[in-house]
């Protein structure tokens, strides 16, 4: 494999074409607030294991529709008093998986919130959270689920359920609400800056080789899936790109960054042909917040800087969380 975007002086002023629908913020103003109108109904439930350093917690609250949504939270055994929170959002096709997966951030001495991503849990780690919508035909995948008609949209069920995550984690008693990051890796890294575009208060967020970004783009750039998924879809029926890129416009990453005020963290992989350079510096780029700062990975796919990032954010997130 070798570099296929263009060269990183390029990308470090690219700017994505996608276009941001007139009526975006009313349209996710109006999702949120009819998503609100469920009761939350967050419940958080003992869960025996063997860690002995940490305690960990069922948890199931009220997403997208008033579907239940699952998740774990995990905090460091024995806490008594509110700690920080990170909401940590999964990559595509991964459930939550078993709780022992998710050690880092509690062991990192914060409270830890795990989004389950309803519908997925097949591909890697198992899930428990159903998608009760169903949709019109799609391509097999999650990407192109009522991608003719934004109200309809897969997507727009997954950023409702990961805004009432962050809600969830914060409505814990040993959560400081206010000193909340999000924190997510390919679909999860688009999640959280769909999260930090609609969640003004939020003090950090690390959007890891983020996935749903520059649809425009990735969607005429890369032939890997997930983003392949659309190209599939439009080659069975044909005339319709104006529509499904209207759709899309609505869940990118680029509209959503441009709204995101907190200090960032992204990575980027220089050969990464899942979710390609430029369309990660699309995000970067058009991120508002002043407090941003990408890692450059030179020789990796898609696995990115894998540990080696996640050294990075234990270095740099407990300085935005403690301050």
């Amino acid at each position: 494999m070798s570099l296929f975007d263009l060269p990183l002086d390029e990308l470090r002023d690219y700017r994505s074409s996608s276009t941001e629908p007139e009526d975006f913020d009313e349209f996710w103003a109006k999702t949120l607030t009819e998503a609100r109108g469920h009761a939350l109904d967050a419940r958080f439930e003992p869960v025996p294991t063997a860690l002995r350093t940490l305690d960990v917690f069922d948890v199931t609250f009220a997403g997208f529709g008033g579907h239940p949504v699952k998740g774990w939270f995990v905090l460091p055994a024995g806490t008594r008093e509110p700690l920080p929170v990170v909401v940590q959002f999964l990559g595509y096709g991964g459930g939550r998986g078993l709780p022992h997966v998710h050690r880092l951030w509690a062991s990192a001495g914060f409270a830890h919130f795990v989004m389950d991503t309803r519908g997925q849990g097949s591909g890697w780690n198992g899930g428990d959270t159903p998608d009760p919508v169903g949709s019109a035909s799609s391509y097999p995948g999650f990407l192109t689920r009522g991608i003719e008609d934004p109200h309809a949209y897969y997507y727009r069920r997954v950023y409702t359920d990961a805004v009432r995550a962050v809600e969830a984690a914060r409505s814990h008693p040993l959560v400081d609400a206010s000193r909340t990051a999000a924190v997510g890796t390919s679909q999860g890294g688009g999640i959280t800056l769909a999260v930090g575009g609609l969640v003004p208060d939020l003090v950090a967020v690390a959007p890891d080789v983020p996935f749903l970004c520059d649809f425009p783009r990735a969607t005429t750039l890369t032939d890997r899936d997930p983003y392949r998924e659309v190209g599939n879809y439009l080659k069975t029926y044909r005339g319709r790109t104006e529509r499904v890129g209207r759709t899309l416009a609505y869940f990118d990453g680029v509209h959503f960054a441009s709204r995101g005020r907190a200090p960032a963290l992204f990575s980027v992989a220089l050969e990464d042909r899942t979710c390609p350079p430029s369309t990660v510096f699309g995000a970067f780029n058009a991120y508002a917040g002043a407090d941003k700062t990408i890692e450059e990975y030179d020789f990796n796919d898609h696995e990115g800087g894998g540990p080696f990032q996640e050294a990075v954010q234990l270095d740099w997130l407990p300085g935005r969380l403690t301050a």
